[in-house]
């Protein structure tokens, strides 16, 4: 008996642990099956008309965050094909309201402060990244005072005088960075234009001595902060993930750097040795009359060295991928360089670029608003709905339960604005119409034209309001970006230089551009987009 009770002993334990694991599993599955059932009766028997329409999904709480993540435009497409223009979806357990076209981006956009707020979608995700009291983790009164703090370095005269500084860092990095030795190579764009755009901004907008504190390595403390923008950090922002530990220790660093600066100048007794973005917030005051706090100063110069760095760098990158497709383009922009600044001669050497030739390049200008147009690095702008607001023209009533989400992206990627919306052709803006039409064989339609539109100013001075047109990469409203005009003239500086250098052509065999990487909170190409580059000396 001793033998058979040491053998049946274990064999009983284990099928009575085994027993209780298949209850257990058991027991999940079923759970699992009734909230899915649960979820699509409710969808399917329980709709409200006062409400707009759910996209259907099996999954409660997951909705549809994975088709809508994996491509945003797509799921917009599909959705408003289905649905209209007005939808709802379920992203990460949120009821998220889609309000598509030029009516929707007015509803949103331009939604009173009272109705909407965009602190309580962005605060949790931007607040680690820029740091406390800043930006999103502030009052919105005190957010315009501090716009109009930083649009200090945004004024035509700072503007004018950046462009050499630009020009001179896009000469330093292509001649420097190894990526661009020899007559001819490859590059990887998306990191090499994300390393350029951080070294112009921080020279033009930050000064020489913020300059000379990025290298290369500061770039790495540059990417591990960005990473402070997945996807999933929009829910567990302080989740104690590798990622956050680190762009936790990227932003002390660069708070610290600010802050050193700071320091050294206030022991060299005040006295400024240059006119800067540091210097005006330095000597910046509420309206309250209280000096800005110097903690609150780094965290702006982090917030200010971020919010165009996406853009610009994704922009920057998107251009020379299709100027890669289509090296006539490239050989077009070379050549009004040389028609408006020589004459057509060719074989005079090109001046140095200023603020005032770029007016005269309208190429250029178009080749970046083409790129903007069907590369938007925000794909979806959100909106925290705090009371109930009615969409003129529909029964629904938007409860406070909701977020709103406009997507402006989509208008610019539609045939009624744009015919053959996803082709990369510069000329489509060679003749647009007075009155924003389209006119007939060009493809051209309304683009912002901030001086025919109603101006207000939400405390950091006059911007225009209206939300009409189908092309508004850079926003609306009182969220509109303040950087606008710098980032036109950061990126055609930089595209006007790297044409007098280079020709860039794709890799052998291939001929497609490179898809879009939307797993971040701003849109880039896939990696790696590789190009090829030849020295225009060479020939």
């Amino acid at each position: 008996m001793g033998i058979l009770e040491t053998i049946a002993g274990p064999i009983a334990e284990r099928f009575a642990t085994s027993s209780i694991g298949v209850l257990i599993v058991t027991g999940f599955a079923s759970f699992i099956v009734l909230a899915i059932v649960l979820n699509v009766l409710r969808q399917l028997l329980f709709r409200n008309p006062k409400e707009p329409p759910v996209v259907f999904h099996w999954i409660p709480i997951i909705g549809s965050t994975i088709t809508y993540g994996i491509d945003p435009y797509q799921f917009f497409f599909a959705c408003r094909e289905k649905y209209g223009d007005v939808f709802t979806f379920i992203l990460l357990g949120r009821k998220t309201t889609v309000c598509l076209g030029t009516k929707g981006n007015e509803f949103i956009l331009n939604a009173k402060h009272k109705d909407v707020n965009a602190e309580e979608i962005y605060g949790p995700l931007t607040t680690p990244v820029f740091g406390s009291d800043v930006v999103y983790d502030c009052p919105n009164s005190k957010l315009m005072e501090q716009k109009k703090f930083v649009k200090f370095g945004l004024t035509s005269e700072f503007l004018h005088s950046y462009v050499p500084l630009m020009v001179g860092e896009v000469r330093d990095y292509t001649k420097n960075n190894h990526q661009f030795r020899g007559e001819k190579g490859t590059v990887d764009v998306t990191p090499t234009m994300g390393e350029l755009i951080l070294y112009t901004a921080s020279r033009s907008l930050q000064g020489k001595e913020v300059r000379e504190k990025f290298d290369s390595t500061f770039a790495d403390l540059y990417h591990d902060l960005d990473m402070g923008f997945s996807p999933i950090n929009f829910m567990f922002p302080w989740a104690p993930l590798p990622h956050n530990r680190r762009r936790d220790a990227a932003h002390r660093k660069m708070a610290q750097t600010y802050l050193d600066i700071i320091n050294d100048r206030k022991a060299a007794k005040g006295e400024k040795d240059s006119e800067d973005m540091l210097w005006n917030l330095m000597s910046s005051k509420y309206k309250d009359g209280r000096p800005v706090p110097d903690v609150e100063v780094a965290h702006m110069m982090i917030a200010l060295l971020m919010a165009g760095q996406h853009s610009s760098a994704s922009t920057i990158s998107w251009i020379l991928l299709n100027l890669a497709t289509r090296p006539d383009i490239t050989e077009e922009l070379l050549q009004e360089q040389i028609d408006v600044f020589n004459g057509g001669d060719a074989s005079k050497p090109l001046p140095e670029l200023t603020h005032d030739d770029l007016t005269n390049l309208p190429l250029h200008t178009k080749v970046v608003r083409e790129t903007l147009r069907i590369h938007s690095p925000i794909h979806s702008i959100m909106r925290k709905v705090t009371s109930p607001m009615a969409i003129e023209g529909t029964p629904y009533l938007i409860p406070t339960t909701h977020v709103l989400l406009a997507a402006p992206g989509v208008t610019s990627r539609t045939p009624e604005h744009f015919p053959d919306p996803l082709h990369w052709e510069p000329h489509r803006w060679d003749k647009e119409t007075s009155d924003g039409s389209v006119e007939k064989g060009t493809g051209v339609s309304a683009t912002t034209r901030d001086d025919d539109e109603e101006k207000v100013d939400y405390g950091y001075g006059l911007v225009s309001k209206g939300t009409s047109s189908p092309y508004l990469p850079f926003g609306a409203g009182r969220h509109r970006c303040i950087g606008e005009q710098f980032a036109y003239v950061q990126l055609q500086t930089i595209l006007a230089t790297l044409v007098r250098e280079f020709k860039f052509s794709n890799l052998p065999g291939k001929k497609d551009i490179v898809g879009t990487d939307y797993s971040s909170l701003f849109s880039q190409p896939l990696r790696p987009a590789v190009i090829e580059w030849k020295r225009r000396k060479s020939e």
